[in-house]
């Protein structure tokens, strides 16, 4: 295990980066803000990193308290590396990160990967102030993703893929809505209004959605 570098500043801001500074470990807590995950799916889901860098990434965070790691019971009988609550403090760390960084969203490049579940945070960040819990399903041009509104400290924020029960709403998003949302230009209510977006569902957590708009 590599040893722990430090900027050797006594100051919070540098004990944290002396954490969570290095290059793939806040997009690693990304990934794990959706649950346990084994490690062939988060290589997947981290284009650009190396085998050798996230082993090392997940090893670091595994001794300094972010993440654990357990065997799953058969049949799957698969290691998971899953966040422990001090990893799982940093949802609002990403969150404002991702916030401040809308401005430099711009428009696609040809070498951008992207994955359905990365619009799950700014979609949260829309969501903020409809009252309600539960599981909203949400369809993009790339895929289907699902997020917890209202979820416990405990809990998955998101999921990748179709919720794993029925959804207490569905939300479907256009491309341009998509990115307006993820830019920070606009708000769910505004798409919602310009047709940008759409809800089913007969629960509450619909109904608080529609009236969102």
């Amino acid at each position: 295990m590599s040893p722990r570098r430090s900027y050797d500043q006594y100051c919070s801001a540098a004990r944290a980066l002396d954490l969570v500074g290095d290059r793939w470990t806040l997009l690693i807590v990304r990934e794990l803000l959706a649950g346990p995950r084994r490690y062939t799916d988060l290589h997947a889901d981290l284009p650009g990193v190396s085998t050798d860098v996230l082993a090392s990434r997940l090893r670091d965070m595994e001794r300094d308290g972010l993440v654990g790691r357990r065997r799953l019971p058969p049949p799957g009988a698969a290691y998971v590396y899953e966040l422990t609550a001090r990893g799982r403090s940093l949802l609002p760390v990403l969150q404002a990160l991702g916030e401040w960084g809308q401005a430099e969203l711009g428009e696609p490049r040809p070498t951008d990967a992207v994955r359905a579940h990365w619009f799950a945070l700014p979609l949260l960040r829309a969501l903020r102030g409809v009252e309600g819990t539960g599981v909203v399903e949400v369809c993009v041009e790339e895929g289907v993703f699902h997020v917890y509104v209202g979820a416990g400290e405990d809990a998955p924020v998101y999921g990748d893929g179709p919720a794993p029960a029925e959804p207490d709403a569905r939300l479907v998003l256009d491309a341009a809505a998509r990115t307006a949302l993820a830019r920070g230009e606009t708000d769910l209510a505004a798409v919602l209004r310009q047709g940008g977006a759409t809800v089913s569902g007969d629960g509450s957590l619909a109904k608080a959605l529609r009236d969102a708009g």
